[in-house]
């Protein structure tokens, strides 16, 4: 039997990996005492990787695929297949930003008030390559976690990776610029790529983890409406496509399903039942899929 090697994300992405996962149809049972997660998929092989690592053994060939941000396929420079960008992080299904941070008492407003000085971060070659090109020269020092504390005593600035600021915030730390926005993205391995059974795997696999990406803020709604005051229900009912409109036993009467961004409901079922919309049923979804 053909089988996918899949690298997760092991650390701050992986309990949200895991359960887009099981959106999109794959249970994942981790265990703290194993690098090898169960899947209830025979086809592939899970292995947990660190995201920061991630696209150097896909680039390898270790992996065949796996799931890291833009900002470590730059930082480590790999050379792999991008598949599809997922736009989920930690906490949130939003971008992540890499930005410049100085104390908020700091003089420094600029990239260019670093002259000289010493910068701690994570990314070191994406900060070089931003020192470099706006022509600052700065030592930029590895820092292996816990970066926000290092300003102002072990370092004038780092460059730091957020959601939403509240832990640079929390450490009395201002932001002076956005170095790159960043977010989840499968990549592959070029040669399993090459494959024709890998590369559909691969592709299905993204396929169904950007339709659970797109059902997490939206719900289905079902609803029943005399042909009458169609046109009035039509008009209140935004959708991703045209709704699904199919005939009742009663001639006078349709039935409409379709598919709306879920922080609209509270305001569009008055609406609905305004035009006279009936049997309006509210649904959860697993996945989207155009």
């Amino acid at each position: 039997m053909s089988r996918l090697k899949l690298g997760i994300p092991k650390g701050s992405l992986q309990d949200s990996t895991v359960e887009l996962f099981a959106k999109a149809g794959w249970r994942i049972s981790v265990s703290s005492r194993s690098y090898y997660p169960g899947i209830d998929d025979p086809e592939i092989e899970c292995m947990m990787v660190r995201a920061q690592e991630m696209a150097r053994y896909v680039e390898s060939g270790a992996l065949d695929a796996g799931l890291t941000g833009k900002d470590w396929i730059l930082e480590t420079g790999a050379d792999v297949e991008e598949v599809i960008e997922l736009v989920y992080s930690k906490t949130s299904f939003g971008r992540v930003r890499w930005v410049l941070a100085v104390a908020e008492d700091s003089p420094m407003q600029s990239v260019h008030d670093l002259e000289g000085k010493v910068i701690a971060t994570e990314a070191v070659k994406m900060t070089e390559r931003y020192l470099a090109k706006h022509g600052v020269k700065a030592r930029v020092e590895f820092s292996w976690g816990a970066t926000e504390v290092k300003v102002p005593q072990l370092a004038d600035a780092i460059v730091e990776v957020t959601e939403t600021g509240s832990s640079l915030r929390a450490n009395h730390l201002r932001v002076v610029d956005t170095l790159l926005e960043s977010a989840t993205w499968l990549i592959a391995n070029r040669t399993a790529r090459e494959d024709p059974w890998k590369r559909e795997k691969i592709t299905h696999m993204g396929m169904l983890l950007e339709g659970a990406i797109k059902a997490y803020s939206r719900v289905g709604l079902m609803l029943n409406v005399r042909r009458d005051d169609l046109d009035k229900v039509l008009a209140a009912l935004p959708a991703l496509r045209n709704p699904t409109i199919a005939q009742l036993s009663d001639a006078g009467w349709v039935a409409i399903n379709t598919i709306v961004e879920e922080k609209t409901v509270r305001e569009l079922i008055p609406k609905l039942k305004a035009a006279r919309a009936e049997g309006i049923v509210e649904y959860p979804l697993n996945k989207v899929v155009y």
